[in-house]
């Protein structure tokens, strides 16, 4: 039987073995399918963990991670998981070659990606002018304009952020109603630098080769057309969290989960399942940060030596 097991290999879950390991635990396995690394990899540019200087792209700054991590003895089985059940006072991962490992512990760190859009060219510019993440990305595009796309709070509250480092923002919604909460929605509105523009859809994100250069608009009502200039689109249309290894083969839970279908932990990453943890864009309240992920996987893994520490 494992110590620990762990689901994902993001900064989530390398940190968690991390300080799995070198907290005394000998037997912990992280399980992912592919190499470990996560959403990040696939970024070309990662500048604001906090230590590292250098500009790096996302691949090259995960690669010392994994180093570091199976050095102290993690190891890494390159499986995909179905689902982790509990089964009297352990857990049992379930693996797609119908393999059952047992396990004491068990910290899922699966994370999540954004919704695409969809719209003719997000694919071709994606991370060369479109981007999910304005907190990440934003700095890029000090004193220039971008589009934020999107209708809910977070789109909102993105457009707020970005008017503080951009000339000039375009917030583009399907409808003239906004799913954002008022309070934030009437904040925006007072941002000088943020141009609504209601309803309307992307068509086309245009560029060239050295990223966006503007897009192609659709009055949603007289279907009229319209283009605009900017350097960056920021999609914020929602994010998908990748919460299949909770699910049971009835259809519940594992764990609590809240609307978004976001698992719900207290501060140790403990999710309402003792020895159950979740840390990363999996949970509740997540603020999908490379550097927040990693201080998720370090607690959960405290929180588990803990744990399997008062059960032995």
């Amino acid at each position: 039987m494992l110590d620990l097991a762990i689901i994902g290999g993001g900064p989530a879950g390398l940190s968690a073995g991390l300080y799995a390991t070198r907290g005394g635990l000998r037997e912990v396995v992280m399980f992912e399918k592919g190499m470990p690394g996560g959403q990040i990899t696939s970024s070309s540019e990662m500048e604001n963990y906090p230590g590292v200087a250098e500009v790096k792209s996302g691949f090259d700054f995960m690669m010392p991670w994994q180093e570091q991590c199976f050095r102290f003895g993690l190891k890494h089985e390159m499986s995909e998981v179905l689902r982790v059940k509990k089964k009297d006072h352990y857990f049992v991962v379930v693996l797609n070659d119908h393999r059952e490992i047992e396990a004491k512990a068990v910290i899922v760190a699966t994370g999540g990606s954004p919704k695409r859009s969809g719209v003719k060219g997000e694919d071709v510019y994606w991370g060369k002018g479109v981007s999910s993440c304005a907190t990440c990305d934003g700095f890029f595009y000090k004193n220039k304009e971008v589009a934020v796309l999107g209708g809910g709070d977070t789109a909102v509250e993105e457009s707020i952020y970005l008017a503080k480092i951009c000339s000039k923002v375009t917030l583009i919604h399907r409808r003239n109603a906004f799913r954002a909460s008022p309070v934030t929605l009437e904040r925006a509105k007072k941002e000088t630098k943020i141009e609504f523009l209601t309803p309307y859809s992307i068509e086309e994100i245009c560029g060239d080769t050295s990223g966006v250069t503007g897009l192609k608009l659709k009055h949603i009502e007289n279907q009229t057309s319209k283009e605009i200039k900017v350097d960056g689109i920021f999609v914020l249309i929602g994010f998908n969290v990748n919460n299949t290894v909770l699910m049971q083969e009835d259809g519940s839970t594992l764990c609590a989960i809240n609307e978004y279908g976001q698992a719900i932990v207290n501060l140790k990453m403990e999710t309402n399942i003792p020895g159950l943890f979740v840390a990363g864009d999996l949970r509740a309240e997540a603020s999908k940060q490379v550097i927040c992920a990693a201080a998720d996987g370090a607690t959960a893994a405290l929180g588990a030596i803990e744990y399997i520490e008062h059960h032995k």
